[in-house]
């Protein structure tokens, strides 16, 4: 783990409220996917929570820039990230996280919802550029299909690759997609559509109220605590 500025080169509209931040660093930094960074704003007083907040990498390891992806509210965190201009720099505590993909990992699912895509995306883009027969199932819920970031990603991956499946979950209105379901992730749908759990290992990435709720669904269907991983996002 280090302290290292990074220039931001390029932002990315994921949608209406969800953008990406890409930036360069001066030297190559290692982190495994599924990890996060600290983006520290407020460089003198390191216990700002308002202003040094911590964001998934939403980028794969190995590329020449590293990305950050935020459902930007009207927070003063989310006011900082607005105001950012290509050229800025920003200090980075980098990496952090435990709740990460390995290669031996030979069966995945995931179990997200909004912005607990970041590190899914981290991982599922490392499995397709390195070429792994990593078998993933990813059950991804959002209010409405308009708010479902990274879309367009996913959906060429699992094109590309059949080892990749998606299940894509509204609650707020009836899907026009047929590739979408109406509803949230219940036991129902996870038994279902996942219905080999008991070979995977299930990631749960999100608010600490959705991790909790998808920690009980895979509880109640009998998976294996042993075999979950989870990580809460605080503070979005």
């Amino acid at each position: 783990m280090k302290e290292i500025k990074g220039t931001l080169v390029e932002r990315i509209k994921r949608t209406a409220q969800v953008e990406s931040f890409r930036f360069n660093l001066p030297e190559d930094v290692e982190f495994l996917p599924g990890q996060f960074l600290q983006v520290i704003f407020d460089e003198e007083n390191r216990g700002n929570k308002v202003l040094n907040k911590y964001l998934s990498f939403s980028s794969t390891p190995g590329k020449d820039y590293i990305e950050v992806t935020k459902k930007l509210s009207e927070s003063d965190f989310s006011s900082s990230l607005k105001r950012l201009k290509e050229g800025d720099k920003v200090l980075f505590k980098i990496p952090l996280g435990n709740c990460v993909f390995l290669e031996d990992y030979k069966k995945i699912g995931f179990l997200v919802g909004g912005i607990g895509i970041t590190p899914v995306i981290s991982i599922i883009e490392y499995i397709c550029e390195k070429g792994l027969d990593t078998d993933v199932c990813l059950l991804y819920s959002n209010k409405t299909e308009q708010e479902i970031a990274f879309k367009q990603e996913l959906d060429h991956w699992r094109k590309k690759n059949e080892n990749i499946k998606i299940l894509y979950a509204v609650t707020k209105c009836q899907p026009q997609d047929e590739e979408c379901v109406f509803g949230g992730l219940n036991k129902d749908i996870v038994s279902e559509k996942m219905a080999d759990f008991k070979d995977r290992r299930i990631f749960i990435y999100g608010p600490p109220g959705m991790v909790t709720a998808m920690k009980d669904v895979c509880s109640e269907i009998g998976c294996d605590e042993k075999q979950l991983k989870t990580e809460n996002f605080v503070g979005y």
